[in-house]
């Protein structure tokens, strides 16, 4: 459900060119439902939950929200050319008053997946392009992005579903959720198709799951990184939380599955695996050298670079030898996850020998430690990551390749997950020289309260470490440059690949890959070029700070 103006600012939600045309009285039917108003006559062409992506032709599904119906929006639906509304039975009376047909069902979030799979042709028996999901804490999203690297060096026509970008065919779009609302998801399943993709790599979160987003979908390869400290604003504890991504290996999720031992949480992945199932593990980083001896697949680190990490990976059906090119042995384990994916997917192994081994492999990943800076002055990396775990991997690897001291700037999330920020401040501090806390996305919280408890867990940690406090973001990562020189690093985790920061509920233009090269080159060193979208305004006041009202 949206208001008109929710999602003004959001990339726009896709469709499939030539959807096809299904009976509203067979939906019904389908779905059981009670029906108000004439429907035999009555053709769909899409669904959605939100009238401000409504096209004409598509039926809306009006869901109870923590504060309005959907039902209300219904006449606007009618508006813009809705053919139907689907709502439960607190919204049909509003629904009906829009003079279009309804149908009544309970609870109709639990039937989107299936109807969406229906509308658009895109259940599990239909004629779909490979599915490759990967759930866990972190590393979704770079497994995402390296899987669909590797299968464009197999040739393969792919598609793409991540936390940072959508991706059909080569045509990129800016992401709006993690995983999309199963309506949206699977009108852009039934484009990719129709644009001839042939795989396609999927984040899924455990909101994903929890909230009924994936429904419909069956995965041919199932994936699991890791488990750590996240998400405790939307589920109770650790428990909770892990038990929302065990649906994922079930039968009616996925087919087969690649299980990460390299946290604790992955033998209880295993116990409960009810697909067929292979294992990994990156003794480097493994928490248990047990559970890393007794894996199907090994990741051996062999050297760690600027540029990038080379590991050798060895299982059932070989060795191989390659390199990602991003830091760190946490990346090395998650390219390991993805050829094993692409293993079980039915990919030869002397196939992905062929393109893989002795060489690198050809991904970009969008604000994964990515290397900003050029070839002189310090090394400044912009990262995504925004948990504990992260922090502390992504640390340990830009300190292995820094010969000098390593400045660590972060900020945290506003309305989300607040009992891990004493242990992302202890964590920053512990694995760096000079820590410097800013702001992040504030959204309706209030930013000096963020920072004031990120430093309070910093302090704690390490009294007589050097901490800044400084705000905003632009002016932090100006005097973070001016505190570091030549064969240094500064490390700004958070904001990754995004070009907004949210301020009280408003979308505002920012990239901190954009403000880095800027305070580099204020600095007098050089910047290679970007090869990303600039969406930052180069004439931006740098100390202008929108999380406060002006005066």
């Amino acid at each position: 459900m949206s208001t008109p103006d929710a999602s003004a600012a959001l990339p726009p939600v896709l469709r499939p060119s030539n959807p096809p045309r299904r009976s509203l009285a067979e939906l019904a039917r389908l779905a059981g439902a009670r029906t108000i108003g004439a429907f035999e006559d009555v053709t769909i062409s899409g669904i959605t939950l939100a009238t401000g992506d409504l096209r004409a032709g598509e039926t809306f599904v009006a869901l109870p929200g923590l504060h309005r119906h959907g039902a209300e929006f219904a006449a606007d639906a009618a508006a813009r050319g809705a053919v139907a509304i689907i709502t439960d039975e607190d919204g049909a009376e509003r629904a009906a008053a829009s003079g279009l047909p309804v149908l009544v069902i309970d609870e109709p979030r639990a039937h989107l997946g299936a109807l969406s799979a229906w509308v658009y042709g895109t259940g599990p028996d239909d004629d779909l392009p490979l599915l490759l999901g990967t759930t866990g804490t972190n590393g979704k999203t770079s497994v995402s992005h390296l899987l669909e690297g590797m299968l464009n060096q197999l040739g393969v026509v792919t598609g793409l579903s991540s936390t940072a970008e959508r991706h059909i065919a080569g045509q990129v779009i800016v992401s709006r959720l993690t995983t999309p609302e199963a309506s949206e998801f699977h009108a852009l399943l039934a484009l990719m198709r129709e644009r001839g993709v042939e795989a396609v790599a999927v984040e899924v979160s455990a909101q994903a799951l929890s909230r009924r987003r994936v429904d419909g979908l069956v995965f041919d390869v199932a994936a699991f990184t890791n488990l750590t400290h996240d998400h405790l604003d939307d589920y109770a504890d650790m428990t909770e939380y892990l038990e929302a991504k065990l649906p994922l290996f079930r039968p009616d999720r996925s087919r087969r599955a690649v299980i990460c031992l390299d946290s604790p949480a992955g033998r209880e992945v295993v116990a409960r695996c009810e697909v067929p199932h292979t294992t990994i593990a990156t003794p480097a980083i493994t928490a248990n050298a047990d559970d890393a001896a007794g894996a199907d697949w090994t990741v051996e680190i062999i050297e760690e670079r600027q540029d990038g990490t080379r590991f050798s990976l060895s299982g059932p059906a070989g060795r191989l030898e390659t390199t990602v090119p991003v830091i760190g042995r946490h990346m090395a384990a998650n390219a390991g996850l993805a050829i094993v994916m692409l293993l079980e997917a039915g990919y030869a192994w002397e196939r992905l020998a062929d393109a893989l081994d002795g060489g690198r492999i050809d991904a970009y990943l969008p604000g994964r430690t990515q290397l900003v800076s050029g070839e002189r002055g310090p090394a400044v990396y912009v990262d995504f990551g925004h948990s504990p775990d992260a922090f502390e991997k992504t640390l340990a690897a830009v300190r292995r390749v820094t010969p000098g001291r390593v400045l660590f700037l972060f900020g945290a999330d506003g309305d989300r997950d607040a009992t891990k920020r004493h242990d992302m401040g202890r964590t920053g501090v512990e694995g760096s020289d000079i820590l410097v806390i800013t702001d992040h996305h504030p959204r309706h919280e209030d930013p000096d309260a963020i920072r004031a408890t990120l430093l309070e867990g910093a302090r704690r940690a390490r009294p007589d470490a050097e901490i800044l406090e400084l705000s905003p973001p632009e002016r932090a990562i100006r005097e973070a440059v001016a505190l570091v020189g030549e064969g240094d690093a500064i490390l700004w985790c958070g904001p990754g690949h995004q070009d907004y920061r949210d301020i009280r509920g408003v979308r505002t233009p920012y990239s901190a890959r954009e403000l880095a090269r800027r305070a580099l080159r204020d600095a007098g060193w050089p910047v290679p070029e970007p090869h990303w979208p600039v969406p930052y305004p180069v004439d931006a006041t740098p100390d202008s700070d929108p999380t406060r009202p002006s005066r």
